[in-house]
This record gives structure tokens, sequence and C-alpha cells, in this order.
């Protein structure tokens, strides 16, 4: 029986009676014969309806039961099962759950013990208790078994492998638990015992949400008592007995029986005909709405049709385009070999997009086993598969996939499918096919099988193995790969992802992916904090700061599953650095949100991983993933990343060099000369994307050069211009297309026997059909020739009629109860849901006129658009008597019920307005016992604009009378139906947009505009009152004080909306902010000294009082007016910035009276009687005073409703706008200025907003954006009382730096100050008058964003300052070249070298592409050459007419630019030199200045690689020395490896040291006039080795032994001999 366990609430369920014989054949060996079986059936209230007599299914039985089975038994024991083979195992079963009753361990010498026993249902945890009755003669035996204590279960589940089971969510509740309790009347009979009587109650219950919320049950209950012994014994006859297993219940044709329906199959090929015609026939136009459930009925009978049958069904249909559709979408949904078999064998007959789709919907329908997999094994090696590129890659996945599931659903799948993917794998390695190994590893990582381990380790970079010549790609990809394999050998993973984590050699990216990795086997605390004690260590910056962010993420989960790696995260953070918390955006960051109710078992999770190599503002990887929980599982719903850096990889690359050659080598030969940039790489990834379903990867794409050439040649080539004119004959042919997609979304099937033998199924199915119908007419005036061209279609009116009809419906089923191919007894919920919304549009196209026009025409519209209804129902039917079927609504349709409250609510709205109109209606007489919760509600709006009425219901009847839990609320019927009308005597014909462009603008207004002379006069009033808001507020107000903080804070909130979330932080926010501001320099006239403070104490208590002091605003506007010449300049000087907006307005009120409009819009409804209704918008740019004019005016003749903006560029640094709305633009007003100056010295920007009179709603739109600011945004905030804006808002930023700023935001009788707030990128405050010297908007656009996020490194006099902004004196050698900052990758597009000659003047050179240019001084005076000819001063600026370079003077220096190329500025004066480059070059550089990739702990790289601890010696590490005294260049200098002149004891022996790293030498025959002292690290030999100073020692001198000085020769001198 099925039901919610209350009283008066439907139930379902069915009972079987016989007579059971039993009779010994052997010892040991009897027959078990079941007499005059009867079936009986039940839906109905329990208290009301009874069972009924299935006749038809009693008397269709017998032959099953004629024959009796046998069965070994032994002291209690149940042994083998032995029948003929025309009983069929649903009938085997019903004998086993009678044999499970027989099954008895009794224990003579306990009355109570425990052991686990094996039964129908498995081998469970089982308790005795026994007791005798002496006075009766008779003992009474007990048993329990628990259902969920068992050491082997039979159960099957289906549909189930993408879930994860959660333990910890399942810790307190269980969603399933089952409990069978039999009672024994044992009666002594000689040595042994009879059972006189037994009695078997069972009862499973499930609940998605905790138990606590109630629960739906399947109760068994067995009645076995004896009736009499006779001398007759079953005789079997010839019957032929054959082997059937044990008491072990076995699994039969329930499998492929859904449980949502029963009907006969008697000839399924016309039963599928039937359906298929029903589907296409009703679902041509418009999708029926039980179209899903006919799906499934489809999906039905092939499950029970032969191979044969397809077969025949195929060949009939393939012909037809519509019934070849619904078949293919069919079959894969079989799930079982015969999908993919079909599919292998059809492979000619289907397109490659068909065999994409079905192998796609195969792949995750199929229930995987070995005969699938070998079966998905062959299709791949199928021809056609392989030669397609796209085919394989959904095979290969796939074939992962099916592996995947089979270890999920099976602990007996083998691992030999893998072994072929494994051999591959090798091979691609020995080939160096890094696609092949990609695309391979992505099927292991699908497949996640233990036993692919090894082969992925064999490619990850670990302790320096092969592997690690291999692309980051294939690492990355690698360790992706043991994600699916952690959650089944979490240890062996976390022990790799551990080696590969501390292992610092290895690329950050790989070492994140790692900690990724490591989070999600869920690790113990001790691993957690083995993580942060590594952290507290790292060197690298992006690794710290990923691992930081991710233990604080995971902090802040409330989902179980995450429970105890959130615990361990919160101790772990505690011994971290809190400056990490403070790092920048640039640095990888991981973001984690969840939310989980786990009284409802219900929760959601989504995850943001930032992966960065380098300090840049982007991200180089981005992968996102959200995750679900649900019923005591969990599983990755959606995951997506996407990779972009072989973008920037491909812009770099330079194949003229030698890949093979050192870096010194390559700094030689640019030297030399710059190779140009050939051709984009051919295989390296421009960038690549991967998409994740249900943790297996379903589709990825690499972006590199094939594909972009294949697209481009597509782009360009015949094909496209072809297809496009077939589709324009086509339409203007009358063009109809009818597309039906339908989806078996969900088949998630959990099956368990009952003690009875039954099968009880737990199901949830999701159907969905989808139907989207358009047609198209098009015609042209003038018509088109036959073989016109697509470019007079640009002189061509184009009128296009469309009418699309998309249409939906799913269905849903959640069911619980007995299911078999003869019967059904469940408790059914179903939600269905249907959509049909057309849309009819009449589209004008006229370009070479500028009329384009839409028209909205009113569709036949069904009554109900949308409607959603659900239900919950008891249902028995049986195979025999279809027609008999009950399905009883689980809510009585009798009975008292509680007629509530119902509210209405009526809205009539308009384009123009709404009014809500509320009406309530209440039932007389309402009961005060309610015995069913019953509501409803209705809304209804009409939409004037398309001549109809909607309507909105809601409806539920749950029966939540009993208990208001969450269970109980579900259970019943709801239903939300959306429905839309004709209003009734409508006269709305359409609805019309029309935009006109050009001259014809003006021609297409309707209504006229005309500003009269009033309207200018009370412009004038309103812009004056607005003159006097903003000149009050412009007042210098030099002091504001309190008595304390806390009361200015505390008015400041109530009276202009401050929050009161940041209040207790505001007091120490203060203070912090008076600190970190007094450590700047300031002036009385700047935000500099925003803060002063003093303290002054009486007695106890200490009075503290703020003084702000706030700089005044210089406009930049004025000041341009005041050094300006002219009259007009004049008359503007001589004016306020708003009488400057009032002269301009005054001059032409309205622009429309002197110059037509750019171009108009049109939105009109059309109506029968000619009335007009809509609007109308003109805009008018009057190009020579930079005035932009909007104007939005009601149609209709009765409305004088006009919304007016009015925009004004001023000059270059101001800009103001008017906007004024309502009757005539009188009702309300706003006065917008935008201005740039200066507070101090420093730049700053201002927004102001002033008002005369603004709508109500507006002061409650600025209170809810307020208190939605999040509290760590306002608690560095500062808050004053200010009275002198009362009709005001001011947002003033000040640039304290080129990366920070500082807020003052003016509100109504308040003042929020903020400092310090610093910038994700840096603004070009100082470029911003170059930008004017570049050509065309793209080359100033791509200047801003390069400035925006570019690197700086500075060198004034001997301090050098890196990229990553650290210091240290750089003593330069004499007349030898350093490389300052060079792109380091294997392509190097520019180089920047440094010199200081004898006479110490700097001379800087920069390699951009094949151009050189020399920076330097000469008689003190700036010098450029360019490929060794001088560039006059008086010719700058200069832009080189072979790339994209500028050279020009900046003040008393030189700035080069060459952003294209990687390289943002060099600017070089007399005392410094300063070099920025564009944001995607960081991590990209080397030289003095570093790599600009945000690692400040390891700086100091030198050419080798190397990182060494000395700066100076770093430093010297790039100097380009001298091969000998012949060369060209003046220096005498080379970086040599030198010994330690004193021996060295080291490890006990004599030895000799070596430096690691190189030093400054004299050349030989030079000796040194200058030096240094340098310490340096040195590797030490054996003092007998034979190794000397001649011979290489880079191979050798890799580990440091000690540390001591050498001598670093900084300029040299050379004699005549000098060799």
């Amino acid at each position: 029986m099925s039901s919610i366990p209350e009283e008066g609430l439907a139930k379902a369920g069915v009972k079987f009676n016989s007579t059971v014989s039993i009779s010994a054949e052997s010892e040991n060996v009897y027959f078990l014969k079941l007499g005059k079986p009867q079936f009986f059936e039940f839906s109905g209230i329990s208290s009301e309806d009874h069972f009924i007599r299935a006749e038809n299914l009693t008397k269709s039985m017998p032959s099953q039961f004629a024959a009796p089975i046998k069965f070994e038994y032994v002291n209690g024991v149940v042994g083998k099962i032995f029948a003929p083979e025309k009983i069929s195992k649903m009938v085997l079963n019903m004998h086993r759950g009678i044999l499970n009753v027989f099954q008895l361990n009794i224990n003579k010498t306990d009355s109570v013990y425990e052991l686990q026993e094996a039964g129908a249902q498995g081998v469970c945890k089982t308790l005795y208790a026994i007791t005798e009755d002496e006075k009766a003669e008779r003992i009474l035996l007990t048993k329990t078994r628990d259902l969920n204590s068992c050491s082997e279960k039979i159960i099957k589940d289906m549909g189930l492998a993408y879930t994860e089971k959660c333990d910890k969510c399942q810790q307190n509740s269980k969603n399933l638990r089952g409990i069978t309790t039999f009672s024994y009347t044992l009666k002594p009979f000689g040595n042994r015992f009879m059972i006189q009587e037994a009695m078997v109650t069972e009862l499973i219950q499930f609940s998605p949400f905790a138990e606590i919320n109630g629960a739906t049950q399947m109760q068994t209950k067995q009645f076995l008592g004896f009736n009499n012994v006779q001398n007759a014994s079953l005789v079997s006859g010839a019957t032929q007995y054959v082997h059937r297993g044990s008491l072990k219940y076995e699994f039969s044709s329930e499998i492929s029986q859904m449980p949502i329906q029963l009907f006969k199959v008697d000839n399924v090929q016309r039963q599928v005909l039937e359906t298929l015609d029903y589907l296409v026939l009703q679902n041509a136009e418009r999708v029926h709405e039980d179209a899903p459930q006919r799906y499934l009925e489809l999906i039905q009978l092939l499950r029970v049709a032969r191979d044969e049958d397809v077969e025949i069904m195929w060949n009939s249909y393939k012909s037809q385009l519509d019934y070849r559709q619904w078949l293919l979408e069919a079959i894969p949904a079989i799930g079982t070999a015969a999908s993919l078999k079909f599919i292998k064998d059809k492979m000619d007959d289907l397109t490659v997009s068909e065999v994409a789709r079905a192998l796609a919907a195969a792949t995750h329908l199929v229930t995987a086993d070995s005969d699938v997999i070998k079966i998905f094994k062959a299709l791949i090696d199928n021809n056609k598969i392989k030669e397609e590129a796209d085919l394989r890659q959904i095979a290969l996945l796939g074939f992962g996939t099916m592996v995947s599931k089979c270890s999920e659903e099976s602990a007996k799948c083998p691992a030999e499918p893998l072994k072929p993917i494994h051999g591959l794998i090798a091979e691609a390695i020995s080939n160096r096919d890094i696609q092949e190994i990609v695309i391979l590893l992505k099927v292991l990582g699908n497949a996640g099988h233990p036993t692919s381990l090894k082969p992925i380790t064999k490619l990850l970079p670990i302790h320096g193995t092969a592997a690690a010549s291999l692309p980051l790609t294939v690492h990355v990809n690698a360790i992706m790969a043991l994600r699916n394999i952690a959650k089944k050998e979490p240890r062996k993973v976390q022990e790799l992802a551990l080696d590969l984590y501390m292992d610092k050699a290895i690329h950050p990216e790989i070492r994140i992916l790692a900690c990724i990795l490591l989070f999600e086997t869920r690790p113990a605390i001790s691993l957690v904090i083995t993580l942060a004690n590594i952290v507290k260590s790292e060197g690298n910056m992006q690794v710290s700061s990923f691992t930081f962010n991710h233990m604080k993420a995971m902090t802040k989960s409330t989902a179980a599953i995450h429970a105890s790696v959130a615990a361990a995260c919160n101790v772990a953070i505690k011994i971290l650095s809190p400056k990490l918390n403070r790092l920048s955006f640039k640095y990888s960051k991981v973001i984690h949100r969840d939310v989980y109710d786990s009284t409802l078992m219900l929760g959601a999770a989504a995850s943001i991983f930032f992966i960065n190599d380098a300090a840049t503002v982007l991200p180089k990887s981005f992968v996102a993933k959200a995750s679900a929980y649900i019923a005591g599982a969990a599983t990755d719903v959606l995951e997506f990343g996407v990779r972009t850096e072989g973008i920037q990889e491909a812009l770099l690359k330079n194949p003229a060099l030698n890949n093979n050659a050192d870096r010194m080598t390559k700094m030689k030969r640019v030297m030399r000369a710059i190779s140009a940039l050939r051709n984009l790489p051919t295989r390296t990834p421009l960038a690549s994307i991967y998409v994740k379903l249900f943790g297996q990867e379903i589709a990825f794409a690499n972006f590199d050069k094939d594909y972009i050439n294949q697209v481009l040649a597509y782009a360009k080539g015949p094909s496209v211009e072809r297809h496009t004119k077939s589709a324009f004959r086509a339409m203007m042919s009358s063009l109809s297309v009818n597309y039906v997609k339908p989806l078996l979304a969900t088949e998630m099937r959990r099956i368990i026997p009952t003690a009875a033998g039954l099968p009880m199924e737990l199901s949830l199915y999701t159907a969905a059909v989808a139907a989207f119908g358009v047609q198209v007419k098009l015609t042209t005036s003038p018509a088109l020739r036959e073989n016109f061209q697509l470019a007079h279609l640009l002189k061509t009116e184009v009128q296009l009629e469309t009418e699309v009809k998309p249409s939906l419906a799913v269905n849903t089923f959640a069911v619980m109860g007995v299911n078999t191919a003869m019967f059904q007894a469940v408790m059914m919920s179903k939600a269905k849901l249907k959509s049909f919304l057309p849309v009819k549009i009449a589209a004008s196209l006229d370009i070479k006129e500028g009329n384009y026009k839409i028209k909205v025409l009113p569709p036949t519209v069904p009554e109900n658009v949308a409607a959603v209804h659900f239900e919950t129902f008891a249902v028995a039917r049986n195979i025999e008597d279809l027609a008999a079927a009950k399905l009883t609504p689980i809510v009585p349709v009798a009975g008292e019920r509680h007629k509530s409250k119902t509210a209405s609510f009526n809205a009539a709205s308009t384009l123009q307005s709404s009014e809500i109109l509320f009406q309530t209606e209440a039932y007389s007489k309402p009961i005060i016992k309610s015995k069913v919760a019953k509501f409803g509600k209705k809304y209804f709006v009409k939409v004037f604009g398309f001549g109809l009425k909607g309507y909105l219901k809601f409806a539920t009847d749950n029966v939540a009378f009993i208990r208001d839990i969450a269970l109980y609320r579900l259970a019943g019927q709801h239903s939300v139906t959306l429905a839309l009308k004709p209003i009734e005597g409508g006269l709305i014909e359409r609805m019309e947009i029309e935009v006109q462009y050009g001259p014809k603008a003006a021609e297409n207004l309707i209504k006229q505009i005309n500003l009269s002379e009033e309207e200018l006069t009370a412009g004038k009033s309103v812009l004056k009152k607005l003159k006097k808001i903003l000149a009050s507020g412009l007042k210098n107000v030099t002091s504001l004080s309190s008595s304390s903080s806390s009361s200015i804070s505390s008015s400041c909130s109530v009276s202009s909306l401050v929050s009161s979330k940041a209040s207790d932080k505001i007091t120490a926010s203060q203070g912090s902010s008076r600190s970190l501001r007094s450590s700047r320099s300031s002036s009385a006239s700047s935000l500099g000294s925003l803060f002063s403070a003093s303290s002054q104490s009486s007695g106890s208590n200490a009075h503290l009082s703020e003084q702000i002091v706030v700089g005044k605003f210089q406009k930049n506007h004025k000041k341009q007016a005041g050094y300006s010449q002219g009259p007009s300049v004049t008359t503007s000087r001589s004016r306020s910035s708003g009488s400057s907006f009032e002269a301009l307005s005054r001059q032409n009120k309205f622009l429309g009276s002197a110059i037509d409009p750019t171009f108009s819009i049109i939105v009109r409804i059309v109506r029968t009687d000619q009335k007009m209704m809509g609007y109308q918008l003109a805009v008018y740019l009057d190009t020579p005073t930079a005035r932009l004019q909007v104007i939005l005016a009601a149609l209709a003749a009765d409305n004088n409703f006009k919304f007016c903006a009015d925009g004004i560029v001023i000059s270059k640094y101001k800009v103001q706008a008017k906007m004024s709305w309502g009757a005539e633009c009188k009702r309300y007003d706003l006065l917008i200025t935008g201005d740039t100056g200066l507070v101090g010295l420093r730049p700053a920007a201002r927004l102001r907003v002033a008002w005369n009179k603004l709508p109500s709603t507006f002061k409650g739109y600025a209170h809810t954006v307020y208190d939605n600011i999040p509290a760590f945004i306002t608690a560095g905030w500062v808050k004053t009382r200010d009275k002198t804006s009362a009709k005001q808002l001011s947002l003033t930023l000040v640039a304290t730096t080129d990366n920070s700023l500082d807020m003052i935001w003016k509100m109504p009788k308040c003042r929020v100050y903020s400092t310090d707030l610093r910038l994700p990128i840096t603004l070009p405050l100082e470029e911003f008058r170059v930008i004017p010297q570049f050509a065309g908007f793209i080359d100033k656009a791509h200047f801003i964003i390069a400035r925006a996020g570019a690197g700086e490194c500075g060198l004034v006099k001997e301090i050098l300052t890196t990229f990553n902004n650290r210091k240290y004196r750089n003593e330069m050698p004499s007349s030898c070249y350093q490389v300052l900052v060079e792109d380091c990758t294997d392509e190097i597009k520019f180089t920047v070298l440094l010199k200081k000659d004898d006479i110490d003047r700097n001379h800087v050179i920069v390699k951009v592409a094949d151009i050189d240019i020399h920076l330097f001084l000469e008689k003190s005076e700036m010098t450029v050459k360019v490929n060794e000819r001088e560039l006059p001063l008086d010719n700058l600026p200069h832009h080189h007419p072979a790339a994209k370079i500028l050279i020009r003077q900046n003040g008393d220096g030189i700035s080069i630019y060459a952003a294209s190329f990687g390289l943002h500025e060099v600017f070089f004066d007399r005392e410094s030199l300063k070099v920025k480059v564009v944001d995607w070059m960081r991590g990209k550089t080397c030289g003095l200045c570093g790599k600009a990739d945000g690692e400040v702990r390891q700086e100091f790289h030198t050419p080798n690689q190397r990182v060494t601890k000395n700066a100076l010696s770093f430093a010297h590490s790039w100097v380009l020395g001298a091969e000998s005294c012949r060369d060209t260049s003046e220096c005498r200098l080379r970086l040599e490896h030198v010994q330690l002149e004193k021996q060295m004891v080291f490890q006990g022996r004599e030895s000799k040291c070596f430096s690691v790293e190189p030093v400054l030498r004299c050349l030989s025959g030079c000796f040194p006039v200058k030096a240094t002292a340098l310490t340096v690290g040195f590797h030490c030999l054996p003092a007998d080795s034979n190794i000397s100073l001649s011979e290489g020692l880079s191979s050798i001198l890799k580990r440091v032994d000690l540390r001591g000085t050498a001598e670093a020769h900084l300029a040299c001198s050379c004699t005549a001999q000098c060799a």
C-alpha cells in the first residue's frame, strides 16, 4: 500500500491471496505451490473504499502458478531454487517472497542476537528476539531487518550515475528508510519447530526533504498461517526444472516498464505507427499538451520492440522526414545497447548532424554495461566518425562518459575498455601530437576510472619528469582529468595533488589547479592546515592569493557536504597573514556562494575561479561551476571554462628566431635587427573553451589559426552568398518552417524489492516537446532580378511579413509504488506545463531612404498562453483491464472544505499610466475547523497596446490542513494559468514602430512640437532656480564640527539615508583614515588635508573633535575661458556655468525651429476609430554648438505629456544637460552637470544633479539603492552633516595617484567622505594630452585601454623601481648595455637597452620591430636617432610610416609610444627613465625591470631563470658583455664564473668553490679601474677535481653551498695588446 500516512487521504495498493502447499521431494529439497491465486486492487480513501478483485488479471495468471517450484532448505536457511522456465521472473519473485518468511537462523543459546542475514532483499542486519510461552507451549520469535544496514543490498538504480551521494547530508535524517518486522509463533515438533503463524510488516518511507517535513510510505503486510497437514504430496509430473537462482530477488520486466503508464502491446509495429501518426499530425504547428506523454509511450513501445521490428519501421519511415525525426529522437531514449547498435548499423543512412544528435543523446540516456561499451568502441573506429572531427570528439567524450556510468552503476565494470585509450595516449606522446593528447585526456577525465591514474600521472611535471617538456595545456588537462577520479580515490589523488602543489618549480597555474583538486577531495583538517603552513612561506603571490581566497570562500559554506572543510578552513585562515586578504583582484581569486536548507535537504552552490599567472587586469583562465543539492545527493550541474592566453602568445610569436638559442644569444641578435612577425601559429590555440554537464565534458573548442582561416575562407567564399541568395528566394516565395524537438530530460529510477517479492519503485520522469513554426513572406520594391547581387538590397525597399508560433509542453512525473509489467499500484505526482504565444510581425526596411518600420499585428491568441498544473493521486491498474484503471486524487473530493477568503487584484494599464483596483470576495459562513487547505487568487491586466486582456490565476488545494510541512503543502492540486483574451469591443488593430533617419525624419513626425514663448519663460525661471541651488552648494565650507563622531554619523544616517550597517565601524574607519591621510603631503586647499584631529581630556572623559576641511573645486572650464582669447570666450568667461547653459538655450530654445531632426521614432497604436495613441521621439543634433536635444511626446490629442532632454558640451572640460518631463515638460526637472578640475593640485571630476521637484518615488528608490550597498564598501566612509545641499547631489572624485581616488559625496543634509579608494586600473592622467596626437578613434581607444592596465618601471639616477614596485640600486657598468626590459616570449617584439658612457651620460636604445630608436644627451640637448638617422626635435611628433610608433616631446624629455607591440611608453629625460608595458605583456617581460607579474617575492630573475637574492648580482646578470676587444661596442666586460680565492673545507674535505651566478669581469688584456664587492652563491667541488674556470660550468653549478663575497668590475682599461 502506497500513501501519505494520514487518515482520510487517497492510497493505492495491491493484494494477493493464495493457498500455500509444501511437500518434501527428498531430504532438504521441497516443493512449494501457490494455489487459487487472486489479485485485488485498491485506489481510494482507506476509510471509505475497499480492495476490488481484479477479475481479468486473476483469470490470466493461473497458468503461471500451475506448476510448483523446488527449493533447498537446510536448518532454516533457503538454498537454491528450481523452477520451470515458463514461470516468469515476476511470479518466481512472488514465490521468493513466501520463502523469505521461512528464512530463520535460530540460535538456541541466545535469546537476543544480531547477524547479517540473507533474504530476498539482500544481506542485511537482522535482530532476533526469542521468548518462550511455557503455558501455551509455544515460542514467540521476532526478527527485525534494517534495510538501511545491508552488506549486500539488492537495488537497481538508473539515471543516477551523475549524482554523488552526500553521506553527511543524511547523518541526522535519511531520505529513504526501510524496516521489516517478522513475528512468528513456533510450536515444538519433536526436535524441530513448526511455524504456526507468521506475520510480516514492512515499511519503506521516502521523502525528498528531511523526515521532519513528512514522507510517503510503502507498506507491505504478509500473513502466513498453518492450516492442515495432508497425506498427498505435490507432483511435478514431466515438468523440466532448471536452476533459477537463490532466495535473492531478480529483476525482470519492471526494468523496461515505465511506472507512469501501462498499456498492452499486441502489435508493436501497428502501435508505433499509430503513435507516430498522432505525434506528427497533432504537433505540426503547435505542441499538443499530451505530446510529452505520447512521446514517452513511443519510447515504451520501442523498448519492448525487437531489433527486427525497429529495422522494419525505420525502412518504412526513413524517407518521411517528420516520422524520421521522431524516430531518431526516440531511439536513443530506449536506453539499452539496442540504441547504439541502431546508430552503428545505420551510420550510412544518417547525416552528420543526425549522427551527432543521436550520439549525444544516447551517451546520456543509455544505461551503461560491458555490451554498450563494446558497441561504443566500435563506433569510435567507424570510418565516418574518424573522418569528421566533430563526430570523433562527441564519440570519444561519450565513450569516457559510458565508462564512468558503467563504473558508477556496477562495481564489476571492467577497466579493459580504457586500455586502448592508454595506448593511444602513449602513441600521441611519441608523435608529439598535442591536440590528440588533450582530447584523450578529456576522455580519461570523463571516465574517471582509477586505473587511469598512472597514465595521467606520466603527463604531469612531477619532480622533473619527461612530461615537463610538454606544453602547459597538456599539464592543465591532465590535472583536470583527475577530478572525477578524486571522487573514487580521494587519498591517492590528494597525495598527487599535494606533490604538485608543493613543487615550486612548476608553473603557478598547475599549482592552483592542484589546490582546486585538493579541495574537491574534501580534505581533512590536517591537510588543510598543511596547505596553510605552505602558504606562509610561499613565494608565488598568485598561488598564495588563490589558496587563501579558496579557504576564505569555503568558510562561508553552509552546505552539509562541505561542513568539515568549512570548519577546517576557519582554523586555517587564522594562521595566515591578513595581508593576503588585501591583494588586488589582479591576483588569482575564488568566489564561492551556496545556500542550503537542511530541513528541505535542498540547496545550490556556485563557484568561480579566476586563475592568473601574472598580475594582469583580466585572468588568463576562468572557470565557473554550478552545483545542486537535493534529496541527500549532490551533483555538478553545469561547468564551463575559458582560457585566452594563447591569443597573446600568438601576437608575440616570431618563427624567425631559433627557439633552441639561449636568451643572451637572442638578445645579441635583436641588437642587430628584430625580425618581422610572419604568421600566427598553426597548432597553438588562441583560446579554448569547454563545457561540462553533470560533471561530464560534453564539448570543447580550440580557436587556432586553422580554425580562423576556415571561418574567414567560408565567409569570403561563394557558398555564403549562394546560401544567402537561396534564403531570399525562398522567403520571396513564402517560406514556412516547422521544427519539433522532443526530449526525455530526466529518467531517474530506483527499484527495491519488497518483502513480498514485488518491486517498489521510486522514479522521476521529465519529458518535453517544443515546436517552433515560422512563416515568412518577403517582397521587394522594385522587384529583384533572378541573378541579383546582395548589394542591390541596399537600394531596395524590403517588406517582410513573419508569423512565429513557439509552443512548449512539459510533463514531469514523480512515482512511488509497485510497478510491474502486469499491474501497478502507485502514488503519482504529475506536473504539466503548456505554453503557446504566437507573434505576428510585419517589417519594412528602406536602407536608401533611412526608413525602418515594424508592425506588431494582433495574432490569434489561445485562451491560455501558459499554464502549469500539478496534481497528486493514487493509481491502481492492471494490464488485463485497463478500462477499469482508477485514479483517486489525494485530496478528497467530498467533505468539509474551508472556504478561505480570496483576493482579486485588478489592474488596468495603458502605455501612459496604470490604475490598480483591489477586489475582495469572501465566502459566507466560513467553517472554523478546516479539513482541506484551499486557496485561490486571480490577477488581470488590460494591455491596450495589443488589444488584449490578461489573466494570471493561482489555485492550490493541498493537505497542509493536517500538518503544515513541506511535503503536505506540495501534495494536492496546484495550478498557475496565464490567459489572454481580446478586449470586448476593442478598437485596436495593431502596434507600429517606425524609425526614420536622415533628411526625411521631420516628415515622419505626426504631432508638431511647438514650444511657446510662455514655455520659454518658464524654462528660464527653472534654470535660474537650478542655478541658485547649484551656487549654494559651491560655497566653500571651511569646517564643520560636531561634539562627537557618533552624533554626526547618527544625524547623517537619519537625514540622508545612510545605512546603519556600517555605523558600528565609523569610529574605527575615521581613525584609520586619519592615520592614512596623515602620511601624505597635504595642502590647505586640497582633500589631502581632509582630516585633522585633536583630542582633549577632562577628568576621566575624553572629548574628540574632528574638523573636516574641504578643498575648493577649481574648474578647468573656467581656466580655459580665462586663458583663451576672443569675444565669444570673453562672454563665456563672464558667466557662470549655469548661465552658459542658459545663454545657449535662450538663443534657440527648440532646435527643431532651425534644424531638422537627425532621426525620429514613432511608436503608435493603430485604432479603428483613427484616434492617435502612442509616442513619438525626435532627436536633434546641432554639431556646431555640440548640442543634443531629445523630445518625447504623447501622440494623443488630449495628452500633453512630454519628456525633454537638452545636452550641451560647453567645453572639453564641461558638459551639462537639463531634463524635464510632465505636462509640456513643466512638472519635474533635473539639471546634470559634469566637469573636470582640480582640488588643490590634484585632478578631479565632479558630477552634480540639482532639481526643483521630483516624483516622490525617487526618494524610495534612493533609500533602496543606498540600503543595498554592501557593508564592506561603506565600512571606511566618514559622514558629516551638511545643510547646504537641500536639492542637489554631488559626487567628486579626486585622483590622489594614478590608481587611487578620494571621494566626496554630497547628499541632502549629509556628506560622505572616503579616502584612498584603490582602482584595479591605472588612470591615464598625464597621457590625456597625448591622445589627440593619435590618428583615428581606434588608435586613441587602444592607447587609453593600454595605459589603464600598463605596468611601469622607472630609473632615477641609480635607483630603479621595477614593474612590481620594488626598488634597488643599480651600479651600472661603464659603456656596457644592460637589458632594461624586453619581451621575453619566444619572439622578442621589443627591447629597451640602457648604457652609461664614460662621462656618466645615459643612452637608451628602443628596438621595436625592425626599428632602432636611440635616445641620448649631446651637448646637454636631447637627441633622437631612428635607424641611425637623426630626427630633429622640430619634426616631433613623429609617426613612423612603417609601424604604429609615435615619438613626441614630453616636457623636457622624449616619449616613444608603441602599444600595439606591447610597449606602451618609453620616457627619457636628463634625470630619469620610465618604461610602461601594456597589460597583456605582464608576466612576459624580463630584464632589470622584472617580469611584471606581481610576484614581489620572486623579483630577481636572471637570464638563466635562477632567482637570486642579491639585487646587484641580478642587475649585472642583464649586462650584454663583449666577446673580445675587437667588438665594435666600447664594452670591455663580460660575465664569467669566478673561484673563491681561499680554499674551503666543505662537508669534511678540502674544496674549491665557484660562483653560481656569473660575475662581471674585465676582458683578457684589460684591468679594472672601478669595482664593487658583490655577495653571490658558491658551489663547492672537491679540490682534486679536474674542473677549471676555462670549462663550461653552467651545467654543473646549480646548487648553492655557501655564500661569499666576490669582486665585480664596473669599468676597465685595456692595453694595446688586448685580444
